[in-house]
Formats: C-alpha cells, structure tokens, sequence
C-alpha cells in the first residue's frame, strides 16, 4: 500500500508543478518531505523538473524544502554564489554529467543564466561537452537556439568549437542563419565556421536562411 500511495503522491507532485500550483504543493510537502529525493517521471528531480517548466513560485516553495541542491539545479535556477561555493569545496564538479546527460555548463546555458556561465567558464569549464543523452547538443548549440547572443560570443571567445553537429548534422552556422542572426554568423564566420557543412537533409546554411526568408544572409553565405 505504500508503494501505491508514494506513485500518487508522486503524480501528484509532478502535477502540481506543471500546473504552477504552489499551495498544494506546500501542503504535500509538509506531510511528504521525501519526495523531494525522487525522480520525476521525467528522469529529472523535482526541482529541475520546476525549471523546465519555468514555475518560479514553485520553484521558491520546493527551495524552501530542500537543504541541499546539485550543481546542476543551481546553475539551472541561476544560484552564482552557490555555485561559486560548489565550485570551490569540489572543483571536480565542473563538467560532471547530470542523470539526464548535461553538463553544469549545458543546463546554465540552456536556462540562459549569463552569470553563471561567466563563473562556469572563469573555472574552466569545457564548452566542447555535447549532452550525454543521444541528441549531441553542445552548449553553443543551445544558446544559439535559445538567442543568447552574449553567452554565445561567451562560448566562443572560451574556446567552443564553431563547426560541431548535433543530432540531424545540424551546425552552429545552421541554427544562426536560420534565425537570420547577422552578428552571430559574422563571429562563427571569423572564427572559422564551414559555410559547406550540410544537414542530415543536405541543406547548408545559405539553404535554411533562404528557406527562412532571409535573402540576402542566404546571398552572402552562398557567395563567400
């Protein structure tokens, strides 16, 4: 019977943070405080769980319950000097794999948490990790699809390789001309992007920015 009653409650957890529903959840966690150290059905903690769905308030209420957090939530929640902390008491924590296949570096680019991967990489975190999880996105992946210009010049600047592909051969080069994003084509470009790479489809960058509406991106970049 308490297997079942935990597989409820656990429903029930999941459901209250996809909803954003904080007052229940307070309750359930006042009268289950162990449920905090379960897995989601999703393979990912509550709390990460909270992030993905951008549940701010829920997130305060699972914070509030919790006496310990991973690397990988506080970079995903944007927790600096916690991860400076982290960072400091077990250097080794830097790259390290989350279960669902991330880098500390991954989740706070993702998240677009500009801070924390400033702090990430003053540490020396590698940019060059693609996730663990079968799709190959590297962090310069990410941001780029995410339309983090700063952390994208960031990644860059620290040594991200320009030419990687994620699942279906997509390259860096790909997402930026696809978006019509001029500044980050003109620094993948300087640092040395192939504009000949093609997609799993065998579309090239000019082909995805034309494919997009953009013109004259598609112009140039067939042209250079």
């Amino acid at each position: 019977m308490r297997q079942t009653y935990t597989g409820m409650s656990l429903h029930k957890l999941e459901e209250y943070i996809e909803t954003g529903n904080h007052h229940d959840l307070e309750i359930l966690l006042r009268s289950e405080p162990t449920l905090l150290r379960e897995k989601t059905s999703h393979e990912i903690s509550p709390l990460l769980l909270a992030c993905y769905y951008h549940k701010e308030q829920v997130i305060r209420t699972l914070l509030n319950h919790l006496t310990t957090i991973t690397i990988h939530e506080a970079c995903a929640i944007g927790l600096a000097p916690q991860v400076e902390m982290m960072l400091k008491q077990k250097p080794d924590v830097i790259d390290e794999i989350s279960s669902h296949g991330f880098t500390p570096l991954g989740i706070a680019t993702h998240f677009g948490q500009e801070t924390v991967v400033r702090i990430l990489l003053a540490k020396h975190a590698d940019p060059n990790i693609c996730s663990q999880n079968g799709y190959h996105v590297y962090p310069l992946h990410t941001a780029l699809t995410g339309q983090y210009d700063q952390i994208s010049k960031m990644l860059v600047e620290a040594g991200a390789e320009v030419n990687v592909m994620q699942n279906a051969r997509i390259s860096p080069l790909h997402i930026a001309a696809q978006q019509g994003n001029i500044d980050m084509i003109i620094i993948l470009l300087e640092n040395g992007a192939d504009i000949t790479l093609k997609t799993d489809l065998g579309a090239t960058a000019s082909d995805l920015a034309l494919e997009k509406g953009f013109k004259e991106i598609a112009e140039i970049l067939r042209t250079i």
